[in-house]
């Protein structure tokens, strides 16, 4: 007779009505917050590194800290079109295999670091903006940079041939310390002039070795500016930028700088055209405000005058267009890693080397062809991506990108100015991202249910 077994009378544990209910699922610990100290060590103290003359020497080492923060919290959630940048670094890397000589891997190496403190700053501020409820807070690093930009702007209009022997010369090696291209960068100096001029024209450049450099950080600066005015209502840092706006004229239009001019104004163009289709009053109130500013300093500065007497007492244009000339011939015969750095020649008139006076020439002509078109898409991208901004704030930094991409041809971006890049853009993506979700938020309603959208 077959056994047979009796129906069983309990389930298996915890599966019957008397069994304990299984414990909730357990949140995963969320990382931890990165702090602000480091950006505002790294922006708001610029006047302190350019007095050590390590402004530019100790930039790259200041990103190494922000990387070094960022692998010690780890899942850090990465901007839009890094592959982008990544794939331009990726073939920077590989140019190196055309430099001339060893001794160019210095200079290479220096442009490298600045590039790559650029993402690193980037990706920092990206995650900081996103994780942290009063996304305000993140801006107040370069809004210190842009009050040390004033500051210095103005020591440069008052005393435009102070020059010192600055701390971090004096600790270089001769050999290195007498590089043009390092000594520019270590010798402390705070206005370009021509010193065999009898009647020289001075053009304020501190923090920077040059002034194209400084009228570069102040376009991109001041829609950073603006946009932090609106985001934050009150307290004593918004009155003080807000005073700051036309201080800061006088450095800035003694720059001379023409391309600063035609960046602003294009990001300026497009800002109100955006404001005019999307019926922003507040942007077109702000807008109009600081185009009051700056033509009431045109009646106190005879801007127009002094560019014109300038571009009669020197030779930039033609200069510059020998140049050019001269990258579009020579790119020719290496298309595709470039040489690696600009090269001096005698087939051109201009002091500089073959492959400055622009980051767009500067990119073609050292890493080549595809190295350019993935720079140039880097900016184009987030440009699209800040666009979609809906608040004052994110229109204002919504400019910042399209200010970039009109100074490519003209301003070499491989130094500090880059990384403000990142962090005004940076911040700007987690801002329009942040609007993104509380738009959709509202669309869903607190009683519908939210469509479920493939990843």
């Amino acid at each position: 007779m077959p056994l047979t077994r009796a129906p069983a009378t309990t389930g298996p544990a915890g599966d019957g009505p008397d069994a304990a209910p299984a414990p909730p699922p357990v949140p995963p610990v969320p990382p931890p917050r990165l702090p602000l100290w480091p950006l505002a060590t790294m922006f708001g103290l610029v006047p302190l590194w350019w007095l050590a003359g390590a402004f530019y020497l100790g930039w790259p080492l200041l990103g190494a800290l922000l990387f070094a923060l960022l692998l010690t919290r780890g899942r850090v959630p990465l901007p839009p079109a890094t592959g982008l940048w990544l794939l331009f670094l990726g073939l920077v890397v590989v140019s190196a295999t055309q430099l001339p000589s060893g001794s160019a891997l210095l200079t290479f190496g220096l442009r490298l670091g600045f590039y790559l403190t650029a993402l690193v700053v980037g990706g920092y501020v990206y995650a900081v903006a996103r994780e942290r409820p009063d996304q305000t807070a993140v801006l107040v690093p370069l809004c210190a940079f842009w009050l040390g930009l004033v500051v210095l702007g103005w020591l440069s209009v008052l005393a435009p041939r102070f020059a010192l022997t600055t701390p971090t010369e004096a600790l270089l090696p001769a050999g290195i310390a007498g590089n043009p291209f390092i000594q520019d960068m270590v010798h402390l100096t705070t206005a370009e002039y021509s010193a065999r001029s009898l009647d020289p024209i001075y053009r304020p450049a501190a923090p920077f070795a040059y002034t194209n450099n400084y009228g570069s950080a102040y376009a991109l600066t001041l829609p950073c500016v603006v946009a932090f005015t609106m985001l934050r209502r009150h307290g004593v840092l918004r009155w003080v930028l807000v005073a700051s706006l036309p201080v800061s004229l006088a450095p800035a239009f003694l720059t001379l700088n023409r391309a600063m001019f035609l960046s602003l104004g294009v990001g300026l163009a497009v800002l109100g055209v955006r404001a005019s289709l999307r019926g922003n009053a507040r942007v077109a109130a702000s807008l109009a405000g600081v185009v009051v500013i700056g033509a009431l300093a045109t009646l106190v500065i005879p801007i127009a005058d002094l560019i014109d007497k300038r571009v009669e007492a020197s030779d930039t244009n033609s200069d510059r267009l020998s140049l050019y000339a001269e990258v579009i011939r020579r790119i020719q015969d290496s298309p595709w890693l470039g040489y690696g750095a600009p090269v001096n020649a005698d087939t051109v008139t201009a002091a500089a080397p073959v492959g400055s006076q622009g980051q767009l020439w500067l990119v073609l002509f050292s890493h080549g062809v595809p190295a350019l078109l993935c720079f140039l898409a880097w900016f184009v991208v987030v440009a699209v991506t800040c666009a979609r901004a809906t608040s004052a704030a994110g229109q204002w930094l919504a400019v910042v990108p399209v200010v970039c991409l009109v100074q490519i041809p003209f301003y070499g971006m491989a130094n500090q100015n880059l990384a403000v890049a990142f962090f005004a853009i940076s911040f700007a993506l987690a801002l329009a991202e942040r609007e993104r979700r509380a738009g959709a938020a509202r669309r869903t309603g607190p009683g519908r249910r939210a469509t479920a959208v493939p990843g």
